[in-house]
């Protein structure tokens, strides 16, 4: 059995992590490498790092914030913001990323995704989706979830499948942030609809919430940030707590 892995999400605006609710009312989280460092001391099995304004404000993500983040871990690390071009990601695995996340670039451009994995192989690649609910249907979202789309959740998820991303992050922008549990109906929808691994993403506020994720949401992994930044649950009593649930995970 495949162990269900927990992720820490460092949102990253000036070079500071931050933390919204719905996409704004933004707060600051601390340094983030501090943070990097400490997660991946608690043992964590991955962690995600986003510029999340870089696309905003049509910048590359920071790599030298990437290189300091690398440098303080050693557990695999997803760089996501920004990101357009081959050249781009060639840049962050340079500095250390061992992933990239691309979400307004892929879908602006969908052969992005082919050629960044014939490049440098589907298992970098890792395609962010932000979706909320419109009149019933899950809608994509771009720009940090600022501009909607009319695309539907569930066609450009087999989509970016087929075009050979390694794993889908999903984000509920409806949850984000509200700490009321993951969007589990849609997160099980999608792991029935394509084949490969779904990162659930918005929502996150207690233990009962990964249980369910992984349980009735059908999630590979779940990815958390407040709830980790400001103490409010620790990864080791986390994972701790899905073991005794029979939920399997790296101590």
């Amino acid at each position: 059995m495949l162990t269900k892995r927990i992720i820490p999400c460092l949102d990253i605006k000036d070079g500071r992590t931050v933390k919204g609710v719905n996409f704004v009312n933004l707060r600051d989280a601390g340094d983030p490498v501090e943070l990097a460092a400490q997660y991946a001391q608690e043992n964590a099995d991955e962690l995600v790092f986003l510029d999340i304004s870089a696309t905003e404000q049509k910048r590359k993500t920071l790599a030298e914030l990437v290189l300091k983040v690398a440098a303080a871990i050693d557990i695999p690390f997803t760089v996501g913001g920004g990101i357009a071009s081959v050249e781009d990601v060639d840049i962050l695995l340079k500095n250390g990323a061992d992933k990239v996340s691309i979400n307004s670039a892929a879908v602006k451009r969908p052969e992005l995704i082919n050629e960044l994995a014939t490049q440098f192989g589907s298992q970098c690649v890792v395609v962010a989706i932000d979706a909320k609910q419109v009149d019933g249907e899950w809608l994509v979202h771009l720009v940090g979830g600022k501009v909607p789309t009319e695309i539907k959740l569930f066609d450009w998820a087999k989509e970016v499948e087929q075009r050979g991303a390694g794993e889908i992050l999903f984000t509920s922008m409806d949850h984000d942030g509200t700490k009321a549990g993951f969007a589990d109906e849609a997160l099980a929808r999608l792991s029935e609809e394509v084949n490969i691994p779904i990162i659930a993403s918005g929502g996150a506020g207690k233990v009962e919430h990964f249980i369910d994720t992984f349980t009735n949401g059908k999630a590979d992994a779940a990815l958390a940030a407040s709830i980790f930044h400001f103490g409010e649950i620790s990864v080791p009593d986390l994972k701790h707590a899905l073991k005794a649930q029979q939920i399997a995970v790296r101590i």
